[in-house]
């Protein structure tokens, strides 16, 4: 899927978000500016939580609660970039606690979270030398049987 500017990829976030419910993981990949914290900032919108949505490097994880009037599921945004692959600091992010009740979107996920959770999406994202994003759709296990915005 082509998204020409970050508000398409905000879009695209905030059509999934209408889509995903609690326990759903969702893993972004892709290089430096290729849209991933935009595509969460659009997830954050579509879920309807509280709290500016930003790129946790520092903090590695943030949880934004459900706003009054929003779906009612938490997101909790992860950033795996310092994380280096380092499987035990995933485990002390109790993540799989989160899966029952939240949708957890992943940034940098790719080879690392998949455990968590065989049942998830990734979405790996490009940017073109145009600036133009392309994101590509993974879906795994009960993923697969899901309707997904397009």
């Amino acid at each position: 899927m082509t998204l020409p500017e970050v508000a398409d990829t905000e879009e695209f976030g905030r059509k999934l978000g209408g889509l995903v419910r609690g326990g759903d993981l969702v893993l972004l990949s892709g290089p430096l500016g290729a849209g991933k914290t935009a595509l969460v900032r659009g997830l954050a919108a579509g879920l309807g939580v509280t709290g500016r949505v930003s790129s946790p490097t520092f903090v590695i994880a943030r949880v934004h609660d459900p706003a009054p009037g929003g779906r009612g599921v938490p997101l909790v945004h992860v950033d795996a970039y310092r994380l280096d692959g380092h499987l035990d600091e995933l485990d002390d992010l109790d993540l799989d606690t989160d899966l029952v009740d939240a949708v957890v979107a992943v940034e940098w996920g790719e080879g690392v979270a998949e455990r968590l959770s065989a049942d998830h999406l990734l979405i790996t994202l490009e940017r073109r030398d145009d600036d133009v994003r392309v994101a590509n759709l993974h879906p795994h296990g009960a993923w697969a049987d899901r309707q997904l915005p397009c």
